[in-house]
């Protein structure tokens, strides 16, 4: 998962790091693990979470993640 899509999808919808932990129930420094890609694969639960704080569908996110940028 490129976790740095997920970063780029949360400042698209205007939303800070603060903000989506609150929002979803994850914490900060966990979000920030998956969007600098040092926890490379998140639970199904916890990209749920993030995707009703994101207001995006769960397969919409996991879409969005996988697409490479390199």
């Amino acid at each position: 998962m490129n976790g740095g899509n997920l970063r780029d999808l949360r400042k698209k919808r205007g939303m800070s790091l603060n903000e989506l932990a609150e929002n979803s129930g994850v914490s900060k420094s966990y979000i920030s693990y998956i969007e600098r890609g040092v926890q490379k694969n998140p639970s199904i639960t916890v990209l749920e979470k993030i995707s009703k704080a994101l207001d995006i569908e769960l397969i919409q996110l996991i879409q969005y993640m996988n697409i490479s940028n390199e």
